[in-house]
């Protein structure tokens, strides 16, 4: 019975990991957090991560709910979620930066909390994961991921010291490559959920 618990618990902590890609936000929060001073770092990093929890729990519970009264399909929204994370990766590996950012997108709740940690990958993963295992695991799985990522923006200062800024943009590139290839298995999900093409297997 753990094993089974366990084996689920990865099914969907993985994905989730990938979508979220935590490695990838300390190089972005440090920049555009550099004026500021340690708790007002620290402040941002808890506004962001409540922001994250707020919308990947609201879709969560009421995705299904929001995309039937506006007659989408998850496999329509599978498909949009995963041409804009295409664009986004895109952006990043490219240019560097997943968007541009002005001095309002300072106060953490854009584009850190969203789309950064929960867009559009995030959302979506979270809605199949939904249709596909039992909630609590689903939850526990977002849950751990949120950790994970909230410990990683608090020690971004040390992290940067460890590896530094070219091993995380390293890591980061990695990343976005494999958030480019989770974009496209998410479009061509959708489709397949649509009927308008056959994935076998």
């Amino acid at each position: 019975m753990m094993h089974d618990f366990l084996n689920v618990l990865l099914l969907t902590f993985i994905p989730l990991f990938i979508a979220i890609d935590p490695l990838s936000l300390p190089p972005f929060v440090l920049s555009l957090t550099e004026d500021l001073s340690t708790h007002q770092r620290y402040k941002l990093i808890h506004a962001s991560m409540g922001t994250a929890t707020l919308v990947g729990l609201a879709f969560l519970f009421f995705g299904q709910f929001i995309l039937n009264t506006m007659g989408i399909s998850v496999g329509a929204f599978a498909i949009g979620g995963g041409f804009i994370l295409l664009v986004l990766s895109t952006n990043y590996i490219t240019k560097g930066r997943m968007m541009e950012t002005s001095e309002e997108t300072k106060v953490g709740v854009v584009p850190i909390g969203t789309p950064l940690t929960a867009g559009p990958a995030t959302i979506t993963t979270l809605l199949l994961l939904q249709n596909e295992f039992p909630l609590y695991i689903v939850l526990i799985s977002f849950a751990l991921n949120l950790l994970i990522t909230w410990g990683l923006l608090l020690l971004s200062t040390k992290l940067i010291r460890v590896l530094g800024k070219g091993g995380l943009k390293a890591i980061s590139q990695i990343f976005s490559l494999l958030l480019a290839t989770i974009a496209v298995a998410m479009m061509l999900r959708g489709l397949d959920m649509l009927g308008i093409i056959n994935i076998v297997g």
